[in-house]
Order: structure tokens, then C-alpha cells, then sequence
């Protein structure tokens, strides 16, 4: 049997400085004895939880089943390792497979040599019992394969989401520099928005911040639009489970609003992809999306505004970043009164060029960006202009 077989216990990888949240999210939905380690969360699940952090979890961006944990000092442990494991029992030669490696403060320093070595494990076992060996698509494979090395412990596990979670299904057309699902996600729950007040993103480019609150109010589950899981493919997979825990989170889904949610851009294009984007969502055509600059809107009181700023090349616009900052700054503050925001920075010496007083700050990266959340509560502006 596989270690996760005899030990209930799964890793859920979740991004530096949403693992809180994360702990919350997934304890929520049924697993238990959670515990927070290096780059994610160790965690006990019986298979319909397994199911449902899955299907359900905004925050993880993949759940993986440790089959094997060992002592790694060098290379040749590693293949043996690899070599120990029966495969056939996860996946045939016709199936194509990538291995996911992460490195760290391990005499094995470099993850590509680690991966390539756990491959060659993989197919010479299978060339070994099969005559043949399945091949290595490194973009869209059916399996994935997770080997994770820290300190010298490794532990290679089997990748039960089937690729990134952060791939919700819904982003059809995109502009420059989206910010990922997960990470909008977790700026959602950040503004402990649940629908209850409206909610506008006046720079929407493609619409990512504005389809996770919809799917947050809407209690749609975060993998509604993906075609497939990887749990499918485990030994132990109970597919009446699954069925049951679909029929259930989907049965959910509620109704909103059609004044509750609205996005605008300046970019007639990055309007029309938020709108392809959210129309694949239930109740997505009732999210209003104009082609506008901020400047131009009347703002909103007393709700949420959720915003990632454009930013260096992201932007397009140089050195006029700062300048388009203090213009929102004073938007923010003249026509939201008494409303949230909750801003995203991709370029954290930006946030001062706002120039309003943040409520708190987070350290939250996107891709390889060290950027900033900033929550700001905006108080009655006067027409005197005094607060």
C-alpha cells in the first residue's frame, strides 16, 4: 500500500502568506489535524474530503498523496526510491507523465537533475515489467508526478488535483500580466466580502478578481469548469463518493444579484475577455463590465473595491505609475466613502504613492512579483473637502 493509503494524511501546497487562510478554508471543508510546514499544510482526509479540498478549495494550488517518504542524501537513493514504487497501479505506458520537483537545503541541489533522475526511475521500471515506457509531457500530462526534498528528507507523492488548481477553467482570453486565481481568491477572502454589499473593480483587465467573487457569493466551487481530477486516477478511488460530494457542493449554488458585482477598464479589449470570462461562470452574464477609466466612474459607497493596479510593464506606462496611483488614491477617497478596498500592489514601493492610510499591509507574491495587499477604510468624505 501507499503511504497515504495507511496514513490519511495529504500536503496541500498553498502560496507564502496565505497559509491561515488556507489552514481555515480546508478545515472547513472536513480535514483534519492541520498543520502548516514548509511551502503548504500536512493534513488527515477520509476520501470524500480528499474529494471536496479539491473540488471546493480557492486557496490550494495542488493536493498531493505521499507514496513513499525516505532519507535522500544522494542521487542513487532517490532512483531507488523511484525504482521501489509500483506505478502500474497509478497509471498504464499509454499515459503520458511529468514530475514536479521542489528543492531545499538538500546535498541534491538542483531540482531539474532530481526530476530527470525520479524519471528515469519511473520508466525503467515500466520498461522493466511493461517492455515499455510511458513518455514525459512536461505541459499536459496525464499524471503528475510531485517529489519534494527538504533537508535530505524526500518524500514523492502523486499529484490528486491533476495539475495547478489556480487553472479554474474560466479564463478564456486574458491581457498582459493577469494576477493568478489563487491569489485573487485569497484577496476576496482578505476583504471578508460575502455578498452581502456591492462590489467594483475599476481596473478589471480580464476579469480574474471579479469571477472569484462571484464564485464566493455565488458558492460556486472552484473547480466547476475543470474537466478532470487527479484523485480519479488513485487505486482507492470511490467514485460514488465523488459523485455525491459533486451533487452536494454544486447543489449550493445560489442566484445573485444583477447589481451586485461590476468591473470596468479602459482597455475595450480587456472589457470584452471580462466579459467572455464570466459569462462561462453561473450567473456570470449579471456582472456589469463598462470600457471606462476610473476617473470616469462615479465610484461607490458603502461596499468593497477590489483592485490590482497596473504596474511597470504591466502598465505600459512608465513613469506615470505614480501619477495614475494618486489619481485612484483620490477616487478611493472622494467617491467611496465609507466603503473597503482592498488594493493589490505588484511592485510594493507603489503603495505609497497612493497617498492614503492603510489599514494593514500583506506580503502576498503573484508569479515571481514580492508584492502588497493593502486594505484601506475609507471614511465620509465632506464636500468641504475635510474629513
Amino acid at each position: 500500500m501507499f503511504f497515504y493509503q495507511t496514513s490519511g494524511r495529504y500536503f496541500g501546497q498553498v502560496a507564502e502568506g496565505i497559509e491561515e487562510i488556507g489552514r481555515e478554508e480546508i478545515e472547513a471543508l472536513g480535514a483534519r489535524e492541520v498543520r502548516a510546514t514548509y511551502r503548504g499544510l500536512h493534513f488527515r482526509a477520509d476520501p470524500p474530503v480528499l474529494y471536496r479540498v479539491n473540488y471546493c478549495s480557492r486557496l490550494l494550488t495542488r493536493v498531493l498523496a505521499p507514496l513513499r517518504s525516505f532519507a535522500c542524501p544522494d542521487a542513487d537513493a532517490l532512483y531507488r526510491a523511484g525504482r521501489s514504487i509500483d506505478w502500474t497501479k497509478l497509471f498504464t505506458p499509454k499515459q503520458t507523465f511529468a514530475v514536479d520537483a521542489n528543492i531545499a537545503n538538500s546535498r541534491i541541489s538542483h531540482s531539474r537533475y532530481a526530476a530527470q533522475k525520479l524519471k528515469d526511475a519511473i520508466a525503467d521500471g515500466f520498461r522493466e515489467t511493461q517492455g515499455v515506457r510511458p513518455s514525459v509531457d512536461p505541459r499536459s500530462p496525464d499524471v503528475w508526478i510531485s517529489l519534494r526534498i527538504h533537508a535530505d528528507r524526500a518524500t514523492i507523492g502523486f499529484d490528486t488535483s491533476g495539475g495547478s488548481l489556480h487553472r479554474r477553467g474560466y479564463r478564456a482570453r486574458t491581457v498582459e500580466a493577469p494576477i493568478q486565481e489563487t491569489l485573487a481568491a485569497a484577496i476576496v477572502r482578505f476583504s471578508d466580502w460575502e455578498g452581502e454589499r456591492p462590489l467594483l473593480d475599476p481596473m478589471c483587465g480580464s476579469g480574474t478578481l471579479l469571477a472569484e467573487a462571484l464564485m464566493r457569493a455565488a458558492r460556486i466551487p472552484a473547480g466547476y469548469l475543470r474537466a478532470s481530477f487527479g484523485f480519479r486516477r488513485l487505486p482507492d478511488f470511490d467514485a460514488g463518493a465523488w459523485r455525491a460530494v459533486k451533487q452536494e457542493a454544486d447543489g449550493e449554488i445560489r442566484a445573485v444579484p444583477a447589481d451586485l458585482l461590476e468591473g470596468s477598464d479602459l482597455s475595450p479589449e480587456a472589457a470584452a475577455a471580462a466579459r467572455a470570462n464570466l459569462r462561462l461562470l453561473p450567473g456570470g452574464e449579471r456582472v456589469r463590465i463598462g470600457v471606462r477609466a476610473f476617473q470616469e466612474h462615479p465610484g461607490l459607497e458603502r461596499g468593497c473595491i477590489l483592485c490590482n493596479p497596473p504596474y511597470g510593464i504591466r502598465s505600459g506606462r512608465g513613469e506615470d505609475v505614480g501619477l495614475l496611483l494618486k489619481m485612484f488614491g483620490d477616487f478611493l477617497k472622494r467617491r467611496c466613502s465609507l466603503s473597503t478596498a482592498l488594493v493589490y500592489f505588484g511592485e510594493r514601493d507603489l503603495v505609497k504613492r497612493v497617498e492614503l492610510r492603510p489599514k494593514w499591509k500583506k506580503a502576498l507574491r503573484n508569479g515571481g512579483l514580492d508584492g502588497r495587499l493593502v486594505r484601506y477604510d475609507l471614511y465620509e468624505w465632506k464636500k468641504n473637502g475635510k474629513e
